[in-house]
């Protein structure tokens, strides 16, 4: 058991690369399949500026270079992954996603990559790309799966079903490409059976990371307008912290906990406000685990899917 009882993602680093590492967030320019009318032009109904809070302008040499002076003004030594991270991000030419990571991973700092992206953005051409990619540097594909319930998927609006999801998975798997999968918690219509029926499946697959989020309202967005009109109630704090910890319950104990909480933009969060102190809700899941004394992988059982 680890002393936090969760694999922590900065034990992982140090684990990894022997250091403190960091995330510099990246906006590419790319766009969704599910807002550029591929799929759809409505995107999901929490989507805000495709999760590029943090990101900035410019040329990727000239983000990472600002992201790099940001992190080392606190954190002198530390290596830096490239982050991208808004929209879809392998959602282009192969050619241009080539030129796009061969440009982030040249920079001064880079110790790894990390590709934000969606299960059916993942073409054989792409997953070449990604393939000889990881064998030059330590990479990092992360899924925004958010639920396995596909009724919950035509609610939010995602665009594609668990199997989709499942084939992104395996084929990644195959080609031995380090993988993060994203959840949240507090989607519309699901109760606290579905989101540990979400942590459970997604365990069987022995994910080499999870990130775990809480569905924020913002400003914006289709869920902001079910909200006001009285159609969604976010999770309150109790609720969450009491979720997340049984789910990691139901994790191995080898999958890194890249996050216990997400963190919309201030400025634009509507609900739930106390979701705002992220340190509040780590710590407080961590209490309720040693309160339950329970521990990531604690329920963990290798089932016959």
């Amino acid at each position: 058991m680890f002393p936090e009882r969760f694999y922590s993602l900065s034990r992982y680093y140090q684990k990894t690369f022997g250091k403190p590492v960091y995330k510099a967030a990246i906006r590419a320019g790319f766009s969704c399949p599910n807002i550029d009318g591929t799929i759809s032009t409505d995107g999901c109904i929490f989507c805000d500026n495709g999760s590029g809070y943090y990101t900035s302008v410019g040329t990727i040499a000239q983000q990472l270079q600002r992201e790099t002076l940001r992190i080392h003004h606190s954190h002198p030594n530390a290596g830096i992954i490239a982050y991208f991270q808004a929209n879809t991000n392998t959602y282009a030419d192969v050619s241009v996603l080539h030129s796009y990571y061969t440009e982030a991973i040249a920079q001064p700092n880079i110790v790894g990559i990390s590709i934000a992206t969606r299960p059916d953005c993942l073409p054989d051409p792409v997953l070449s790309l990604l393939s000889s990619l990881s064998q030059k540097i330590p990479l990092t594909v992360e899924l925004g799966l958010q639920t396995i319930h596909d009724k919950t998927s035509c609610i939010i609006h995602r665009g594609y079903s668990f199997s989709t999801f499942l084939n992104a998975f395996h084929a990644l798997r195959q080609r031995n490409i380090r993988i993060c999968v994203h959840l949240i918690n507090g989607l519309p219509r699901e109760h606290d059976q579905d989101m540990l029926e979400t942590a459970r499946v997604i365990g069987q697959l022995y994910p080499d990371g999870v990130k775990i989020h809480l569905l924020h309202v913002l400003k914006n967005t289709k869920l902001a307008d079910i909200w006001k009109n009285g159609g969604y109630t976010p999770l309150q704090k109790p609720e969450y912290v009491q979720i997340t910890a049984a789910q990691l319950a139901l994790l191995p104990e080898s999958t890194v906990i890249e996050r216990l909480t997400g963190d919309g933009a201030r400025e634009n969060l509507l609900a739930p406000l106390w979701s705002l102190n992220k340190l509040s809700v780590r710590n407080a899941i961590v209490q309720h685990l040693k309160q339950t004394n329970s521990w990531q992988g604690k329920q963990f059982k290798l089932l016959s899917l």
